[in-house]
This record gives structure tokens, C-alpha cells and sequence, in this order.
């Protein structure tokens, strides 16, 4: 059974139920990289110590979204509320094969038979929750870097970019590329010069890492769509490297910080950080197939 959120445990918002459709057509083969499902929650267990409690938010819910911002593939991602317990994620990914993916969470004590089973419903990296990482959980990233290297993977990390001193030597010296999430996930104020931010471009120029152009709302100190405080850093990221670079709409947006925005305008805030129409198809429909394995 579902574990009863604790009363500190803060119940989340519903997606806006009424998205529309942006103001740009999408390319063919788009792809959102970057969105959860969960529930129904009563058949798929939350972990105890979670930052949140979800409410559903259906594959049936999220295949409306995609068909009405006109996506045609889809990267699920594991959320932290199922800890390692990826049951939920690999379902909705194994419904539609050829049109979606999944970041899986594992431990460092993950073996290969499990990493190819996971391979085989579709999972094509690994998410590190490193916000507030030690040691061990920076031994975990190596050791599972390794384990994952011989697949074709990637790893994918949530951390604040400005916090993380040794950002560049360290995520070079994986064996596979990395994934950022959230652009980063700094405070947008500290602009564009702050130094991890910076190590985070030298390492995507490198083509060590890629970078998400999602959870604007993450970043912002703003309440509400556009965000233009996030601008100047997503534009950065796209000059750095295009072709490191991927759009999440980070659906349905759990646990954040300002009122919930329609996905229509989170996904419009694009045509301002890539006014050009083949930059936006690299960025929606060829990053992520090569990324992904499409």
C-alpha cells in the first residue's frame, strides 16, 4: 500500500488540465525529454522519506499532452518518491516502444543482468539526485558510471551547478556523458559568469555533457511565465552547443516553487531561446534521438 504522507510531507499541485498548443509548430519526431508519471497511487508504493507527495498523474494524462503540444516521442524519468523502484517508470515506457525512453534510479550495488533487463523495457540512463550529495553518493556515481559505460548511457544529475567546486574535473573523468538537469539547477541571479555554470559550458563543449532546457520555474525568481531571468542562461547553453542541448517540459512540474503554468507557455518560452526554426528542430527531434537511442 501506499505509504500515508506525513503531515510536514507537502501534497502537490495538478497540472494545469487545460494546456495549449504552442505558438510554433514542432518538427516532426519531437521529443519531450524530460517528464515523470505516477500513480495510481494506491498500486505503486511512495518512499517514506520523500520531499513531497504527489498526486496522479496518468500515462493517459500525459499522452493528451504530448498529442496536444504536438510531441511524438517522450523520455519518462524516474521521480525521487519511488526511491529505486522503477516499476511505475518502465510500464509506461514499455506501452509505447518505439516512441519512448526511460532514466531509470539505481544504487551503487546495481549489477548487469539488471542494467540489461532495464535496457531491454527502455531505460537509456540513470538519474543522480546530487543536491545534497557526500562522499558516498559521489563513489555511487562512479561506480555506476562504470556499470553503464559498456550500454551506451548516459548519466543524469540533479545538482546546483554552483555548488559543486570540482564540477569539470569530475564529470569529465566519467566514462559516459552527462546529462544536466534543469539547465544547471542555480539560482538564474548569479548569471551567466558564475563559475560552475561556466565549467558546465566548457564540459558541453567538450561534448562531456548535455544540458536540459527544462524547470525554468526551478531557477527563476519570478512567479510566472516567461521567466525572463532564465533567459540569458538558456541561450548560453544553446551557444555553447547546440547539439549538447534538449527541451523537458518537466511535466507535471511536482514539487515547485511558483503557481503552476500552462505547458503551452513553458513550451513558447523555446521560440524565445531558439528564435530559429532548424536550431529548434536540432534541439527537439535530432538531440534526442541520438541521445536516446530512437
Amino acid at each position: 500500500m501506499t505509504q500515508a504522507p506525513d503531515r510536514h510531507i507537502p501534497v502537490c499541485e495538478a497540472a494545469d488540465p487545460a494546456p495549449y498548443a504552442p505558438g510554433f509548430a514542432l518538427p516532426p519526431l519531437a521529443c519531450d525529454c524530460h517528464a515523470h508519471v505516477f500513480g495510481p497511487l494506491p498500486d505503486w508504493p511512495l518512499v517514506p522519506d520523500r520531499l513531497y507527495t504527489p498526486p496522479d498523474a496518468l500515462l493517459g494524462s500525459y499522452q493528451d499532452l504530448l498529442k496536444k503540444l504536438g510531441f511524438e516521442r517522450a523520455v519518462i524519468v524516474q521521480p525521487s518518491v519511488y526511491g529505486t523502484d522503477n516499476r511505475a517508470t518502465l510500464r509506461a515506457v514499455t506501452e509505447q516502444p518505439d516512441r519512448m525512453r526511460a532514466v531509470v534510479v539505481v544504487d551503487g550495488t546495481v549489477q548487469e543482468d539488471q542494467l540489461l533487463v532495464m535496457h531491454a523495457q527502455g531505460a537509456r540512463g540513470v538519474r543522480a539526485n546530487l543536491l545534497f550529495s557526500g562522499d558516498q553518493a559521489m563513489q555511487d556515481v562512479r561506480r555506476i558510471a562504470d556499470r553503464i559505460a559498456p550500454l551506451g548511457w548516459h548519466l543524469q544529475v540533479l545538482l546546483d551547478v554552483s555548488t559543486f567546486p570540482d564540477l569539470y574535473d569530475f564529470f569529465s573523468s566519467l566514462p559516459v556523458p552527462t546529462v544536466f538537469d534543469h539547465m544547471g539547477h542555480f539560482p538564474a541571479g548569479k548569471g551567466v559568469n558564475e563559475p560552475g555554470f561556466q565549467a558546465l559550458l566548457a564540459l558541453m563543449q567538450n561534448g562531456k555533457a548535455w544540458a536540459k532546457l527544462s524547470g525554468a520555474y526551478r531557477i527563476t525568481a519570478e512567479q510566472m511565465p516567461p521567466y525572463k531571468d532564465v533567459t540569458p542562461i538558456a541561450r548560453a547553453l544553446i551557444a555553447a552547443n547546440p547539439d549538447q542541448v534538449v527541451f523537458g517540459t518537466d511535466w507535471p512540474h511536482p514539487h515547485i516553487p511558483v503557481p503552476m503554468p500552462n505547458d503551452g507557455a513553458l513550451l513558447d518560452q523555446l521560440q524565445d531561446w531558439a528564435p530559429d526554426t532548424q536550431q529548434r528542430a536540432t534541439i527537439l527531434s535530432d538531440n534526442p534521438a541520438r541521445l536516446y537511442g530512437f
